[in-house]
Order: structure tokens, then C-alpha cells, then sequence
């Protein structure tokens, strides 16, 4: 059974009593493994690679908690790869697009993540706000201004709105409960 396999069952298994153990130990892996990573890149190492079991050792966690970063990590890299089939003994390579990171971070709302002291040596204050606000700015839900009745209809027919698409378009809004 490969490692993906084993982290997916591992996931869909978890019972009301066993989640909270199991996310304390994957979020302390996940956190030792990005703060290791995170002093690399300050010391100009980018790449994080090796055998998943000798990282695994290396960051005192489980093989199927590696995977678990590995899987969540895929997102952020510059080059995703495939997971799915790799074992313990499986090498690997990856490089973190360094602000996506952050992103996703502030998106999992992962504070023991994007809270990372290194963050503001890596980024700076400034970037860190930046990032912040694309984020926040990326959740805002802006709703399109619909068409007035006498207006052309928007699917382009050279009709107007209220002789085309405006029915359609009101019996979808009751269907959504708007």
C-alpha cells in the first residue's frame, strides 16, 4: 500500500475521539518540517529533498504524516508531482513558491504556520501585509450587476433582457434562494 493510500485511510478514519490527537500530531510534524525548511531557505537552500522515512525520521514523525505534508504541500510548489504512488523509500525533490506558501498558510488558516517567525525575515512586514490582503481580498464575493429589463440581453442575442434571459435568470435565483 503506498503512503498516499495510507495517509487517505488514515484521514477518513478518524472518530470524535481520535481527532484531536491526530491533528496535534500532524500540525507539530508540519510545523517542525516548515520551520526547518524555512531556515534552509534563509541560508539559501530552496530545495527540500531526500527519502520520505529519512525525513520522516528526521522530523520525528510518522511516514504517513510526512505524506500528509507532502500532500498539503503540493498546492504551493513550483512543480507539483505525483504522489500517489510513493513509499517510504521514495525520493522526491520540491521548491516552494515562497509567497504562494504564505497564501495558502493565511487560506488553511494555519496560524502555527503563517505565524513562522522566519516569515519576516524571508518576506519583510510589507510583503506579509500584502500577501494578507490578497487574501482577504480573494474571499470578498462580488455579486455582477444583472441587466435591466429594456437593457440588451447579456448573451448577446440582440434582444432584450426581459424578452430573452430574464425569466431563466429569475427562476435561477429562486432555485439558489436569492
Amino acid at each position: 500500500m503506498s503512503l498516499y493510500s495510507e495517509w487517505d485511510k488514515l484521514i477518513s478514519n478518524q472518530t470524535n475521539e481520535s481527532i484531536d490527537d491526530f491533528w496535534a500530531e500532524y500540525c507539530d510534524g508540519e510545523q517542525k518540517i516548515y520551520s526547518d525548511y524555512l531556515d534552509s531557505f534563509i541560508a539559501g537552500e530552496t530545495v527540500l529533498s531526500g527519502k520520505i522515512g529519512e525525513l520522516a525520521e528526521k522530523y520525528e514523525v510518522r511516514p504517513v504524516i510526512f505524506m500528509g505534508f507532502l500532500a498539503g504541500a503540493q498546492q504551493s510548489v513550483k512543480e507539483p508531482f505525483e504522489i500517489k504512488d510513493l513509499d517510504a523509500d521514495s525520493e522526491f525533490s520540491l521548491e516552494f513558491d515562497i509567497e504562494r506558501l504564505f497564501f495558502n498558510m493565511l487560506k488553511a488558516d494555519a496560524q502555527h504556520l503563517y505565524g513562522l517567525e522566519q516569515w519576516e525575515q524571508i518576506l519583510g512586514e510589507e510583503k506579509m501585509k500584502e500577501i494578507a490582503r490578497d487574501y482577504k481580498r480573494s474571499k470578498t464575493v462580488v455579486k455582477k450587476k444583472r441587466p435591466g429589463r429594456n437593457d440588451p440581453c447579456w448573451c448577446g442575442s440582440g434582444k432584450k433582457y426581459k424578452h430573452c434571459h430574464m425569466r431563466s435568470d429569475e427562476e435561477e435565483d429562486r432555485r439558489n434562494g436569492m
